[in-house]
């Protein structure tokens, strides 16, 4: 039998639980202390674990005092232990809680440091979560006396069933785990598939690829279909790459200066207007002799895929006043259309008449 509680069993259990709710307060003002350090460091790592203990400490602060109380309490062993195991199972929660928003967060880091933007690959951090709180979940019923043995065995055998329920979203999730570890594309890349959808990838998911369109509209593609279909990755191998501008000038121009003035045209866009590749080299390549002009290419740099549009509108506009400035004649199109006088159709319904004499002269 336990002994009746006293007045001294309560002093001294409220004071544990004031001394554990002191230490969580005291704890937490130095994790925010620690948190303004860690914001001053490159890597951002350090503010997430930070981020994540300023609410498991305080809270195993709090468990630790309420554990002290009960153990100060003349509690019955059956209670001592029922809360006992309670408090267990709520430290445990909070730190699977905890653990998981570290090891998610260092994922998402890691990611958004690999693909030098701002959004993430959530699938990679989604897949995470799901197996670090599956796993505290599991050590939460362990602990609070409930076998996991049957549980993880109807697991394997309804896991079975789901597979076979879920194929094409597990199909998508297998596949968005590939294209991510192929690294064939990753957030903030410029794609366009042979089916005619383009833009930047805005995230890449368990099931589907999100895709974001110049005219900032969202295209979602399912993982599947983009692992298997015809892309091209205008980002990779690297994000600079050349655009080819068409030309053409009349045949009187002296193309030795044609060349010569639209390599400087090239050559002041490409050091003046942002987006440009300022040690680009410009490169003029005659191709074509046209109806009323001669053709070439001119190639320009861009640093990146929708930098070309910019780049485009001032050369076309720089060049067309250096031409004019310089005499340099750009022909429309000419065509010369000639109409023979012969003799005209006769009216619908009236058979063609031949003249017999005349054609008997010409015998």
């Amino acid at each position: 039998m336990t002994r009746a509680l006293t007045l001294h069993d309560w002093i001294v259990a409220g004071i544990a639980v004031v001394a554990g709710v002191v230490a969580g307060l005291l704890l937490r003002a130095l994790l925010r202390w620690l948190g303004e350090r860690a914001s001053k460091t490159r890597w951002s790592g350090d503010d997430v674990i930070v981020d994540a203990l300023r609410t498991l400490v305080p809270c195993a602060a709090i468990t630790a005092g309420l554990a002290a109380a009960a153990g100060a309490l003349p509690l019955t062993p059956r209670t001592g232990r029922n809360v006992t195991m309670t408090l267990t199972a709520l430290l445990i929660l909070a730190a699977t809680l905890t653990a998981a928003r570290i090891v998610t967060g260092l994922v998402k880091a890691v990611a958004q440091s690999r693909s030098g933007v701002a959004g993430s690959a959530t699938i990679f951090v989604n897949i995470t979560r799901v197996v670090v709180l599956a796993m505290g979940f599991l050590i939460v019923l362990q602990t609070l006396g409930i076998s996991i043995a049957p549980l993880l065995t109807a697991l394997g055998v309804g896991g079975l069933a789901v597979a076979l329920a879920l194929q094409d979203t597990l199909a998508n999730l297998f596949a968005g785990v590939h294209i991510l570890a192929a690294k064939t594309v990753q957030p903030g890349d410029y794609i366009q598939l042979s089916s005619g959808e383009e833009g930047y990838v805005v995230d890449i998911n368990w099931r589907n690829t999100t895709v974001r369109q110049l005219s900032n509209n969202l295209v979602i593609i399912p993982n599947a279909k983009l692992a298997g279909t015809n892309m091209t990755n205008y980002s990779r191998p690297e994000q600079e790459l050349s655009i080819m501008v068409q030309v053409g000038v009349s045949y009187d121009s002296d193309l030795e200066q044609v060349e010569k003035v639209t390599t400087e045209v090239v050559d002041e866009v490409m050091a003046e207007i942002t987006g440009a590749v300022p040690d680009h080299e410009a490169a003029i390549r005659f191709h074509t002799f046209g109806d009323s002009r001669i053709s070439f290419t001119v190639i320009l740099g861009v640093g990146e895929f929708s930098d070309q549009y910019r780049i485009k509108h001032e050369f076309i506009k720089r060049l067309h006043q250096r031409y004019r400035a310089e005499g340099i004649r750009v022909p429309a199109p000419v065509r010369t259309v000639r109409v023979q006088q012969g003799e005209l159709p006769p009216p619908l319904g009236i058979p063609h008449q031949r003249d017999t004499s005349t054609q008997a002269r010409l015998h």
